[in-house]
């Protein structure tokens, strides 16, 4: 059983980042995909949120990442199936004062292990999160896109000392196309920041649609496509696609798609993956249109104050 906890204020530990990365690592070779999400990994790099090591004697038996009114976490294969998982969240409620408010845990690839788990604390699941993928072939670079008429596709414009650059514009756009959305909506200019910061960032893999405008300045942005490359990385990620309510129905999003499919596969991808919520009908219908199929599901819990 998990004996104690070691946590860091944040990652830049390396003794400390080494062992909770080799837990997750072992994690994803083993499943097939990553324990931990992006914005967990960001905020445990900032301090907003705590990195755990779950340990048994000296052996790092599993990994966390708490706080916020959320917890991630994972145990190790290695040490899978001896109730490690029951007793790391029983250790994390007492370390945490109880953690009474609401809490909110995500389970990659919905196992059974985590469906029991869940409800063995109270959890109840509250929305469903689908991984579809596809292969790219030099076939995506011919694709061409029927914009609308007065809309061209453009790259994105970082900020500088000098010039406002898209940053704002493209926070306040995506702002109001995931206006519902918990995470996505929520991103600021300095979220934005933390992931232009990013070893992957390409100005180039954010593509804008643009309407036309009579003289140099750049138009309005209407919509875009984010696609993301890890470095060295076979796999490209369409990583957020977003549409102006006033701009829907026009067939913008399908035509940032191939242009988001055929910047991946000229940049060298061999296939795409995505994250969509599974009720999102007509997002999930277009991505299928395309030849996306299902990979993975991932559940988000909830537990109500106690």
């Amino acid at each position: 059983m998990v004996s104690r906890t070691l946590s860091a204020p944040d990652l830049s530990d390396a003794a400390f980042a080494a062992r909770f990365h080799d837990v997750a690592d072992a994690a994803a070779h083993t499943d097939g995909y990553r324990p931990f999400n992006e914005q967990a990994l960001l905020d445990a790099r900032s301090g907003r949120r705590s990195p755990q090591l779950l340990l048994e004697g000296e052996d790092a038996v599993g990994a966390a990442i708490v706080g916020e009114g959320q917890i991630a976490l994972v145990v190790h294969p290695r040490y899978r199936r001896r109730g490690h998982a029951t007793a790391a969240l029983r250790r994390l409620f007492e370390d945490e004062g109880g953690m009474s408010g609401d809490l909110t845990a995500w389970a990659h690839g919905d196992l059974p292990g985590a469906r029991t788990l869940a409800d063995r604390f109270g959890f109840s699941a509250v929305r469903t999160l689908l991984q579809l993928e596809r292969p790219l072939t030099d076939a995506d670079t011919e694709a061409s896109p029927v914009l609308p008429d007065g809309v061209a596709i453009t790259g994105f414009r970082a900020a500088t000392a000098d010039e406002p650059g898209d940053n704002a514009d493209w926070v306040s756009l995506n702002a109001l196309v995931f206006a519902t959305h918990p995470e996505q909506g929520a991103v600021t200019e300095a979220d934005l920041a933390a992931r232009m910061a990013e070893p992957w960032f390409d100005a180039g893999d954010l593509l804008l649609a643009r309407a036309s405008t009579d003289d140099a300045a750049p138009g309005r942005i209407l919509g875009y496509n984010w696609v993301k490359i890890e470095p060295g990385a076979p796999l490209g990620e369409i990583y957020v696609l977003g549409v102006h309510p006033d701009a829907a129905g026009a067939g913008l999003g399908r035509a940032l798609m191939l242009a988001g499919l055929a910047r991946l596969r000229r940049r060298g991808c061999s296939s795409v993956e995505l994250y969509v919520e599974a009720e999102s009908a007509g997002p999930v219908r277009l991505y299928r249109s395309l030849g996306f199929t299902d990979r993975t599901v991932d559940v988000q819990y909830h537990r109500s104050p106690r």
